[in-house]
């Protein structure tokens, strides 16, 4: 028997992993790719690979899909489940179905539980199961969120998820996992997890996956989620419709200072993309920040309004591709294109700035806007806490005065003080660092719980 050559391609954005498999005959299997091929494109060309299949496991909330892309650009075969419906050509697979890839074979196994239609894809080198392709049902140290299809359905499915990941332990031990949630998702991994593991170690090792009453599943699963994005909401139908072909690479076009105020004089929102210190010494006033960096199309697609122009400000030296990759792969489409904060001062337009702080100058109030888990693990005493997904619609609680904004390290704070700004808020700093700065700074000790 020979190794099967499995290579995950992970978005440590999004806080997932695609997987490309080596068929051995020159073609390639994709399962849960984003509409952002470029990492998969670029492998397969480096093996010299065609991708002839494109399984997907769910019908997924958190990105568009590129199985579509796949099957109109490489002539690939989509597999998915035939209880997703799914509105485009595809091999619509149920329980206990086979494809064969060469000398391999894929076995969809009926996993329900993350979301209704959930399929795992058990691939098989002869009679001898290699590994599973285990979507949002177990995941390394954990499960996957059970709350993204309907409210009044979260428990039905987490209960279907214990079974699911009991019929998943039956696999032998050596069989490796091969999720597509893990570390930074909002689907539910647990912070710092290893992205793939085997059966036998997630025997071993996951809390719940050694749980063996339902209702107790039940209720730490339910206890342990958190909030997500509100366009978790929408994907999952466009991907059930089918994501539109793209023609083309996204492009943002180039916008001078005059084309981005009658921009803005129609209802746009500027989405700042440059670093915290950078924005923080002159931006233009009302823009979102949104630093540059891997979480960058979460928080745009937590933050910004998907049906309003949106206007990208960069840096000189930020690529608008990337950035315009990272919007398409959540269904933003709504970029109006970019320009260059230079260009706005030149023109002389208007810019206000955001004081930072380092952690021995806090005073006021502290707005900690870090996620519920990561406050509850150590905050500064008396913080307000209000997450930064949440802060737009919540601004009123904030007192006013002096606030100094913090999270881990500054970047969601400068999204939080430019959010505070553009409802009127005039006295906001941003913490640079987070809470174990602080510690050390001024020797303090943290508060834990709510």
């Amino acid at each position: 028997m020979t190794a099967v050559d499995v290579v995950p391609l992970v978005d440590e954005g999004l806080g997932n992993s695609a997987y490309l498999v080596d068929l051995g005959d020159g073609r390639a299997l994709a399962v849960d790719v984003s509409l952002d091929l470029r990492p998969p494109d670029r492998e397969a060309s480096r093996r010299g690979l065609r991708v002839a299949f494109a399984a997907d496991t769910h019908l997924h909330a958190d990105f568009l899909s590129g199985a579509r892309q796949l099957s109109a650009t490489e002539d690939a075969r989509v597999l998915a489940s035939a209880a997703g419906h799914r509105e485009f050509t595809h091999t619509g697979m149920h329980d206990g179905d086979e494809v064969p890839l060469g000398g391999l074979r894929l076995r969809a196994l009926g996993t329900p539980g993350h979301t209704h239609e959930h399929l795992s894809f058990l691939l098989l080198d002869g009679d001898r199961p290699v590994g599973v392709f285990t979507g949002g049902s177990l995941i390394v140290g954990a499960a996957a969120r059970t709350d993204l299809v309907a409210p009044e359905r979260t428990e039905e499915l987490a209960r279907k998820q214990f079974s699911s990941l009991r019929r998943l332990a039956d696999l032998p031990d050596d069989v490796a996992v091969w999720p597509t949630h893990g570390a930074g998702s909002f689907c539910s991994a647990p912070p710092g997890a290893e992205r793939t593991s085997t059966i036998g170690r997630e025997k071993a090792t996951n809390p719940l996956l050694r749980l063996t009453d339902e209702d107790e599943f039940v209720d730490r699963l339910l206890g342990s989620l958190g909030s997500y994005p509100p366009y978790f909401a929408r994907l999952g139908e466009i991907n059930r419709l089918g994501p539109p072909i793209m023609a083309a690479p996204p492009v943002l076009p180039e916008l001078d200072a005059d084309a981005v105020r009658a921009l803005l004089d129609d209802g746009a929102l500027i989405v700042d993309v440059r670093p915290v210190r950078e924005f923080a010494a002159a931006h233009a006033p009302g823009a979102l920040s949104n630093p540059a960096r891997p979480a960058f199309a979460s928080w745009l697609g937590w933050l910004a309004p998907d049906d309003r122009p949106l206007v990208i400000m960069r840096g000189p030296d930020q690529d608008p591709t990337e950035t315009a990759w990272q919007a398409a792969k959540i269904g933003y489409t709504n970029l109006a294109g970019e320009c260059a904060f230079d260009a706005w001062t030149a023109a002389r337009l208007p810019t206000t700035g955001t004081k930072l702080v380092s952690a021995d100058e806090v005073s006021g109030t502290v707005l900690d806007v870090r996620q519920t888990a990561e406050f509850t693990g150590g905050h500064l005493p008396g913080a307000l806490h209000l997450e930064l997904g949440d802060l737009a619609g919540r601004v009123d609680e904030v007192p006013a005065g002096p606030t100094v904004v913090m999270c881990g390290h500054g970047e969601r704070a400068m999204s939080g003080a430019s959010l505070l700004e553009r409802a009127g808020h005039r006295e906001v700093a941003v913490l640079i660092g987070g809470a174990d700065d602080w510690v050390r700074a001024t020797g303090g000790r943290l508060d834990s719980g709510t």
